[in-house]
């Protein structure tokens, strides 16, 4: 079934082809690393949808009538008002992104879980993001995931692969304590393995079992109107709601709410740190942002990225919006598998995330076959992707061994309304073409390795 975009096209911007001979040499001057590529020197860029999506004509009205007031801008209150009545949180403080939402908010956290005894305070996540664990970790914090058994077949379907496994949450409050917990974090949905939804049930047990022994509940919500759509399609419970029913359904289980809003919030820059009831804690977190990232009415945004962030939330929202974004996806998704090629199944609602273990079957994983595959993909087509694996999990931070990796995939991240599935159809056709190569592929070791979040700026060379 053809399922038409539910908007047309007014703006475009060219994109180039460029040859073989010269992409060989743009990734070899960014060290054999997709991050350091110059944008003009990719055709379709898949490498995030953060704030890679196309804004409505809508929010750019909005960005004219952003309020730029310093202190009390009308933009923040509007904002403001869409949080309330999307998810029923009281406290706002908006920030310039996800990360920055982070920042903010998990050293306080810490020194609560502290306070109330703690010597070494966990998160405990169905599967923590990049950003995410660093900023635990620079906290002082230890992250600790907890997917469901399902995610790691990537070959079998199952509906909820993004659940975070109950039974290890509990033994884990036994075992420790629950004073050692400072918070349990449901990502929704779970990038880390596949872009996968986390149902309603779930969500309701782990915050029933969090709320029973004082453990706050973070909700990472950077793709929360994707995780909404699943439900709906996927839990005959919720088939006859509405998207905003389902939203404040997930919502009612969490304390606080995290956002990178350049996902579902369909904006370029932005984020949000939300809490529902907890002033206490909504003040330290207050005081922390007019450090971190400015005044708590615009929080490192001017007031227009505000205005469009309010008018990209209810948007996101759009049953037929929602319908062809994740229609897209599956697309790409349906036609690598016809090819044979290896993904996480079910697809997910941002990325098609191909399972480089299965298509480098002989590499180990310290070679970092999925981001072999990104760089020869590169090469092969233009096509700039992402690694999601042994590179992205980085190293213990105490023993600085490499950390385990539960998977090994190259994510094709989808930007929101800005590619048509001609591109889709050229992603494939090229990555078919590649993977009858992939034996030639040669295996990386480092050249330069940061310490923190190495993926973004860490350099490689081929053995």
């Amino acid at each position: 079934m053809i399922i038409p975009e539910p908007y047309r096209i007014k703006v475009v911007q060219p994109i180039k082809m460029t040859t073989r001979a010269y992409r060989e040499t743009a990734l070899l001057n960014a060290g054999l690393n997709p991050f350091l590529l110059k944008a003009d020197d990719v055709f379709i860029d898949l490498l995030t949808d953060s704030g890679t999506g196309a804004m409505s004509d809508q929010q750019w009205a909005g960005i004219m009538r952003g309020d730029e007031s310093y202190a009390g801008s009308s933009s923040f209150y509007r904002l403001a008002e869409v949080v309330e009545r999307l998810f029923h949180y009281q406290h706002t403080i908006p920030v310039h992104q996800g990360r920055g939402a982070e920042q903010i908010l998990f050293p306080s956290l810490v020194e609560r879980a502290k306070q109330r005894g703690a010597s070494k305070p966990l998160f405990i996540s169905n599967h923590h993001f990049d950003t995410t664990k660093a900023h635990v970790e620079i906290a002082g914090g230890i992250a600790k995931n907890f997917i469901c058994k399902a995610a790691l077949d990537t070959s079998t379907y199952s509906d909820w692969k993004g659940n975070l496994d109950v039974a290890k949450l509990a033994s884990e409050i036994e075992q420790s304590g629950a004073e050692q917990i400072a918070a349990v974090v449901i990502t929704i949905t779970c990038n880390s393995v596949g872009g996968q939804p986390v149902s309603m049930s779930n969500i309701q047990q782990v915050s029933t079992l969090a709320r029973h022994h004082e453990i706050p509940v973070v909700i990472d919500a950077a793709r929360f109107a994707e995780n909404a759509y699943f439900i709906k399609q996927r839990d005959p419970l919720y088939a006859d709601k509405s998207i905003h029913d389902i939203v404040a359904g997930m919502f009612v289980n969490g304390d606080i709410f995290t956002m990178s809003a350049k996902k579902d919030g369909l904006v370029n820059i932005g984020g949000l740190c939300c809490f529902k009831t907890d002033k206490t804690l909504f003040e330290r977190v207050q005081r922390q942002c007019v450090i971190m990232e400015g005044f708590v009415t615009y929080g490192g945004l001017a007031g227009r990225d505000m205005e469009a962030m309010a008018i990209g939330l209810q948007e996101a929202c759009d049953e037929e919006y929602l319908r062809s974004r994740i229609a897209q996806v599956e697309y790409l998704g349906e036609k690598l598998q016809r090819a044979g090629i290896p993904v996480q199944t079910p697809v997910g609602g941002h990325a098609v995330f191909v399972d480089a273990s299965k298509v480098l079957s002989s590499v180990p994983s310290t070679f970092f076959p999925a981001q072999m595959l990104c760089n020869a993909l590169y090469i092969e087509s233009g096509v700039r992707a992402t690694e999601i694996g042994s590179l992205m999990m980085g190293r213990n931070p105490v023993t600085r061994e490499q950390e385990p990796a539960l998977f090994e995939l190259m994510r094709l991240t989808i930007p929101r309304r800005t590619y048509t599935n001609n591109h889709m159809d050229y992603v494939a056709e090229s990555l078919v073409r590649l993977i009858e190569k992939a034996p030639q592929l040669r295996k990386l070791v480092f050249e330069y390795e940061p310490e923190v979040l190495r993926q973004f700026t860490a350099r490689f060379k081929e053995i």
